[in-house]
């Protein structure tokens, strides 16, 4: 009996959240052809844990957004319910803690976009109204969103049934921002959602800005009680339940393409699979430099878009388990955001350097999670998503020296800003940085957030030229690297748009016939 078939409507390459849900959401449309090749022994990518001393730990996952409560679910948890995976979510106690050291502020923000606001002006007598009517703003904008990036519609009516959304959508967070005319102090207590699309606020697109803030504040964020990988494991299960092949251990080395169209893959081993369709969970980077075969089947234009995109933001983090409770250690926030300064240019380009970083996540897990951890301890992680850039330079004879003192600079740093001892009670500790994800995900330079959004390149301007930026007729695109952009939430999100573009091209060429 041979391994493989000797065809496949779809060949999904990566088994993480994105090719899992592609191959979902294919199914849904009665696709079920379907072969999940994956480099690795685990599905799930980054969405995945460890083991330490017998102590599973969560690996990346600080929050899952687009879930939404039970009588208000967002996209991605209602797609999790339509496809019949049913995952223990677990909301997280608050949206943040945000403490910046210069200016003395220390306030903690829940989900509700009353609530947050309610929360501001206690703090800020007589500001609260303006920060719900900025916040309401977002929300008008997320569900524009929401509703263009499945029904496109002319530029008229874009503006008649949409006009937040159009006056917006060519300025900056900070531009808009600015126009409500906020003190400081709220603006910078506005702010620290922007690291998690990577790009200052006087850069960073509103509509990308307005969708984050009002996706997290409007449901909460979430966790699942048994970590990410409960994610990975579970869509695995339906997709396997519901005919698909997936097989571990199979690295992807070739795409082959003849006359523009693709007709099959190439694996490590030297299986040639043969196929309609090609969902690549790796970057565009790597696929049109290295994988297509020939390469002479790689346009020019698809050269100049991989060199016209940067690189959003990586990830450095110490991850630790602590010997003692939260409550015993003083820890009584599951996340904080903490800073010097909200500077974000500042940060910026103290982000493009090796450190020390001073603008730091921490989050103590068994705060969302109670039991995530054996009794008497916790666990607990400090994070920045730095640049790549800096990464490249590092020499490997200076390779583990730098994630010694990169863990004790941020653990010192929290522990300066909170006056809670950490150091003292560590018994297991693991630092990640984009090296670690190169290594274990395979992910181009170890990113993990794709490429950085702009005004003139974000999801909308993606959505805009996705005809003009498809280079190769039967390949689509899955993971952070897509359009709707970085975080385990778009990377369900972009499978699925994967699925659909390969749905809505079978229709045309059936209607073609």
């Amino acid at each position: 009996m041979k391994f493989y078939k000797d065809h496949y409507d779809v060949v999904i390459i990566g088994g993480a959240l994105a090719g899992l849900s592609a191959a979902l959401q294919l199914q849904q449309k009665g696709i079920n052809d379907i072969l999940i090749l994956e480099k690795h022994n685990l599905p799930g990518g980054l969405a995945t844990s460890y083991v330490r001393s017998g102590i599973e730990i969560e690996a990346t996952l600080h929050e899952m957004m687009s879930i939404g409560d039970k009588e208000d679910r967002l996209k991605v948890g209602t797609f999790f319910d339509e496809v019949g995976v049913d995952i223990d979510w677990l909301k997280v106690p608050e949206a943040y803690r945000f403490i910046e050291t210069s200016k003395g502020i220390d306030i903690t923000l829940h989900a509700g976009f009353e609530r947050m606001s309610n929360e501001i002006d206690a703090q800020f007598p007589g500001w609260g109204p303006k920060v719900l009517e900025f916040m309401n703003l977002c929300n008008t904008v997320y569900n524009s969103m929401n509703i263009l990036s499945v029904t496109p519609m002319s530029k008229p009516a874009m503006l008649m049934k949409h006009p937040e959304f159009v006056k917006t959508a060519g300025y900056t967070a900070k531009e808009v921002m600015d126009t409500f005319e906020f003190p400081d102090k709220i603006v910078d207590i506005l702010t620290p959602y922007w690291i998690y699309v990577g790009n200052p606020m006087s850069t960073l697109p509103f509509t990308i800005y307005a969708f984050l803030m009002a996706d997290y504040f409007r449901g909460g964020s979430y966790v699942p009680k048994k970590y990410s990988h409960e994610m990975s494991m579970k869509l695995q299960r339906k997709a396997e339940e519901n005919g698909a092949q997936i097989e571990f251990c199979q690295e992807v080395e070739k795409i082959l393409v003849k006359d523009g169209k693709v007709t099959g893959v190439r694996t490590k081993r030297g299986d040639v699979i043969n196929c309609d369709y090609v969902i690549s969970g790796a970057y565009p980077n790597k696929v049109y430099t290295q994988m297509i075969e020939p390469l002479s089947e790689v346009p020019d234009g698809a050269i100049k878009m991989v060199n016209g995109r940067r690189l959003s933001v990586t990830t450095a983090s110490v991850m630790m388990v602590l010997d003692d409770t939260p409550e015993n250690l003083g820890i009584k926030d599951y996340n904080i955001f903490s800073a010097e300064t909200m500077d974000t240019d500042e940060i910026w380009k103290q982000n493009q350097t090796l450190g020390p970083y001073t603008y730091l996540t921490s989050i103590c897990l068994d705060l969302a999670n109670p039991g995530a951890t054996p009794e008497g301890m916790c666990q607990f992680s400090i994070t920045n998503l730095p640049l790549v850039k800096p990464f490249l330079d590092l020499k490997e004879e200076d390779y583990y020296d730098f994630k010694r003192k990169m863990a004790s600079e941020m653990i010192a740093e929290y522990e300066r800003v909170t006056g809670i001892n950490i150091h003292d009670h560590i018994v297991e500790i693991e630092v990640s940085t984009p090296v670690t994800i190169a290594h274990y995900v395979g992910a181009w330079k170890g990113s993990i957030y794709g490429y950085s959004h702009s005004i003139d390149d974000h999801a909308v301007a993606r959505l805009q030229m996705k005809e003009d930026d498809h280079f190769i007729d039967g390949l689509e695109f899955a993971g952070a690297h897509a359009i709707s952009g970085n975080g385990m939430g778009p990377a369900v999100t972009n499978g699925r748009a994967a699925a659909k573009a390969v749905i809505d091209d079978l229709a045309k060429k059936e209607a073609a016939k």
